[in-house]
């Protein structure tokens, strides 16, 4: 970690301690080194610093363009491994940006709901990070937040002090999808997006707010 994402890394860790009470569940799960794509449902803006503060490793983010054209936002933002992407999160520029942090050793976390939900309760994946896990060689460990929604979801105007939790699940690999995917037609291509994506959807569904 550089000075400033470990003075972020533990401002976040001290405010889920005591306003949230926070807890963390299997971060020895995650891979210490390596690439690694984190996939976690998401339901509040704290999503991604939560996952991020409950391990001892650095972490990409991903982070609207826009807020890079701000010359003070934007060095904060690349100084915590921020990685510039579209509204939608998604586009040719930002996909060669998170392969490339994945390909150096990063790990990097990604939403397969593509938003935040409305109503608390998981949504569908989108084929988006099917595409990304297929063409990295990276593990997917799947993740999931408890009580973000509560907390500060799309109603609320400020964050409440409800507890909050983070569990990291068994890591993922799609070898032979990865493979079918070099030889197959587009139009299966498309499939094994969907099917990778759904994959990591079911597993962070089954991940339950314990230790196992």
């Amino acid at each position: 970690m550089n000075l400033s994402y470990r003075i972020a890394w533990l401002g976040f860790r001290a405010v889920y301690a005591t306003y949230f009470r926070w807890r963390v569940f299997n971060p020895e799960r995650v891979p210490r080194t390596g690439p690694v794509i984190l996939a976690a449902n998401h339901a509040s803006f704290i999503d991604p610093p939560l996952v991020g503060s409950g391990l001892t490793r650095d972490i990409n983010y991903l982070a609207r363009e826009s807020l890079f054209r701000f010359p003070v936002v934007g060095a904060i933002l690349r100084s915590w491994n921020a990685v510039p992407v579209d509204r939608d999160g998604g586009g040719a520029k930002g996909l060669k940006i998170i392969l490339g942090r994945l390909l150096a050793g990063g790990g990097i976390i990604l939403f397969p709901e593509g938003t935040r939900t409305k109503d608390g309760n998981l949504q569908p994946a989108r084929s988006g990070i099917g595409l990304t896990v297929i063409k990295s060689a990276a593990p997917v460990v799947p993740v999931r937040v408890f009580g973000t929604f509560a907390a500060y979801g799309r109603n609320h105007k400020f964050p409440r002090p409800k507890k909050v939790a983070v569990k990291y699940g068994v890591p993922m690999n799609f070898e032979k999808l990865r493979a079918e995917a070099k030889v197959c037609s587009k139009a299966r291509l498309k499939e094994i997006y969907q099917e990778v994506a759904d994959e990591i959807m079911a597993a962070i569904a089954k991940l339950e707010p314990h230790e196992d």
